[in-house]
């Protein structure tokens, strides 16, 4: 055999599973250093301090410079394509349609399993005080942050910027999003050779993009490891165990709206197998697992949709980066468990009406909500403070959140690309090898 064959016969290790060992080796090691030496242990502080935790953010700020520029690009470029306003109008109303149904049934499973199996009831009031008590320098900060965060008409006004460039900086991922929206629509509208060459260099910005966090992400299994050494090394499995109920509630309901939600929209909605489906996106999925960020995993998701699910560019490229920020059920979901458990906890007993105004502010809070890690715990310190439930009270799940973070993620991409395979049924067809038997 010569050594073009053998290089020919020798495949990569697909991505994905390289983020699978880096995440198992990361655990591990990091439960290894756990249990041995302790969370306190002088070389465990330095290795977390200056080695695992730079290098992990290092990766996600990569990650984050290049999202305003791919999220504008792809969005414009995917309307721009459409063609003209109705089909526009007719993605945007269906996309918007299944965003709020899917997500108004994410926070009823939540709200229905807190109130069956009442996580916040049976947790150790002395282990609770310490983790109130640990996490209270930081739960003060959200809670600080989430005054901040516009109410009522000015949420809704602050999605049209004033300043885009402001709104840049500033991270404000929807008001970017509305800029991207009224410059593909301007596109779709104005139909001359200068804007045929603006259409192209917004083309290839997008391409540009692309290929930079293509490159970034070939760093993902070295920065998930470092996340996994973090988590475990500080944490252990000590902190799972004593909110055991509370993730347990939380990861049973993400589940349920993952493979029943989810599987019966594929099916009956999109006409696609739910097993073929999961099958096809299992490298987005682990990609969202790892970075516990629907930004950061957007391009994979973008990728994962023209390879695997063969869905068209047009409407793949303005659901996903729409469903990046706007169809995040599992945040949904985890905002509406979260201020039940607490309320729990508290002995805040919430009424019908209350219970019912945390479910409407939570499906407004996952359109809401930035696609980054931990985005969705000022929103959980709003909606506590507008039910009577003490902010503070996030202190208590701090530990846990990264967790639930990655769990929730997961839930979120993979909805977006259920979104994008339900809405493009009226488009096209599913392919042969992904219909349901």
């Amino acid at each position: 055999m010569t050594e073009a064959n053998t290089g020919a016969g020798k495949r990569a290790l697909p991505l994905h599973w390289k983020m699978a060992i880096g995440f198992g080796a990361g655990l591990l090691v990091g439960l290894i250093a756990h249990y041995v030496s302790g969370a306190d242990a002088p070389w465990v502080q330095w290795l977390t301090s200056y080695v695992t935790q730079p290098a992990g953010t290092l990766f996600l700020r990569l990650i984050f410079m290049l999202v305003i520029p791919l999220l504008f690009s792809a969005l414009v470029v995917g309307i721009a394509e459409m063609g003209d306003v109705r089909s526009l109008g007719r993605v945007g109303w269906r996309t918007l349609a299944y965003t709020v149904v899917v997500s108004g049934i994410a926070v009823l499973i939540g709200l229905l399993l807190v109130n069956w199996l009442e996580p916040g009831a049976g947790v150790d009031r002395a282990a609770a005080a310490q983790m109130l008590a640990e996490g209270s320098d930081r739960a003060a900060a959200i809670v600080g942050s989430s005054a901040d965060q516009p109410q009522g008409i000015n949420m809704l006004l602050s999605i049209v910027p004033d300043n885009v460039v402001a709104a840049a900086a500033d991270n404000a991922i929807l008001a970017v999003m509305f800029f991207a929206l009224m410059i593909g629509v301007g596109l779709v509208l104005t139909r001359s050779a200068a804007t045929e060459t603006l259409q192209r260099g917004i083309e290839g910005l997008f391409e540009v993009s692309m290929t930079l966090i293509g490159l970034v992400i070939r760093l993902a299994p070295y920065a998930v490891f470092c996340f996994m050494f973090n988590l475990a090394a500080l944490f252990g499995w000590d902190l799972l165990a004593r909110l055991g109920a509370y993730v347990g509630v939380v990861v049973l309901a993400l589940a349920i709206h993952m493979f029943v939600v989810y599987s019966a929209a594929l099916r009956f909605a999109g006409g696609y197998s739910p097993a073929k489906f999961f099958k096809g996106i299992q490298e987005a999925m682990v990609m969202a697992f790892s970075t516990a960020s629907s930004n950061a995993t957007l391009p994979t998701a973008l990728r994962v949709a023209d390879e695997q699910l063969g869905l068209p560019r047009k409407v793949s490229r303005f659901v996903l980066t729409v469903g990046a920020t706007a169809n995040q059920n599992g945040t949904a979901l985890f905002e509406g468990v979260t201020v039940l458990f607490l309320a729990q906890f508290f002995g805040v007993d919430l009424s019908l009406g209350q219970q019912v105004t945390v479910m409407f502010v939570c499906i407004l809070g996952g359109i809401g909500t930035a696609g980054v890690p931990a985005g969705s715990l000022p929103v959980v310190a709003l909606i506590c403070g507008m039910v009577g439930v003490p902010p503070e009270g996030i202190g208590l799940i701090l530990g846990v959140d990264r967790f639930l973070d990655m769990c929730r993620t997961t839930l979120n991409v993979t909805g977006d690309l259920a979104a994008a395979a339900v809405v493009s049924r009226g488009e096209i067809d599913p392919p042969p090898e992904l219909l349901a038997d």
